[in-house]
């Protein structure tokens, strides 16, 4: 059996952008793939550059949830919130023109040029609970629960309308994707009981 010929850079760089979907440059500068080797296939068209650092193969499918990935992957402390948890998890009919994400306080605020990117501060209690993992396109996406999200619309109710905030919450107990003792436990951690509980009592009374 002939000697296997060690991997060149370019197929190294196109075997993990398969198993991985979205990478980031340092990732893929640690498996030894030099930045003049990505220029020169993203020039080519072999890798397509989707954001400042980001990477992926061409043959990729845009979606509504792959800007989510893009973002994920730009923001990697960050976590999905507001309208764009909502919509994720189908409780909006709203198109944001930006990914929502929440980052620390003391976090640097992104500076990512493709997807937009709407940054709110949360609080250490607010960034720590409610925050569910999914597999979009192969990346881990930090997004919030549909309870949670629910709250935090209530909570920065002056950034989304209160007609959004209301909307994911009428679609989240009707569908059952947020049960109304988990909204209310998170809005009683979170300090915004005495706001939402008649918005939650109200939409639990007109749900029969």
């Amino acid at each position: 059996m002939p000697p296997r010929h060690p991997e060149s850079q370019r197929e190294t760089a196109v075997r993990l952008l398969g198993e991985h979907g979205i990478m980031r440059l340092s990732e893929l500068k640690a498996a030894d793939v030099h930045y003049q080797t990505l220029a020169r296939m993203a020039e080519e068209g072999t890798v397509l550059r989707v954001g400042r650092g980001l990477y992926q193969l061409p043959e990729v499918e845009y979606s509504l949830a792959h800007s989510l990935a893009e973002v994920a992957k730009a923001v990697p402390r960050g976590v999905i919130c507001l309208i764009s948890a909502l919509q994720f998890h189908e409780l909006t009919l709203q198109m944001p023109p930006h990914v929502w994400v929440a980052i620390g306080r003391k976090d640097r605020m992104p500076h990512v040029s493709y997807p937009p990117v709407r940054a709110i501060r949360f609080g250490d209690k607010a960034m720590s609970v409610g925050v569910g993992r999914h597999l979009i396109d192969k990346v881990e996406t930090r997004i919030f629960d549909p309870a949670k999200t629910i709250v935090d619309c209530f909570r920065y109710r002056k950034e989304v309308g209160i007609d959004v905030a209301l909307e994911g919450l009428r679609n989240g107990v009707r569908k059952r994707k947020a049960h109304p003792d988990r909204i209310a436990a998170y809005a009683r951690d979170l300090h915004i009981w005495s706001i939402l509980k008649p918005y939650l009592d109200a939409t639990v009374a007109d749900e029969g």
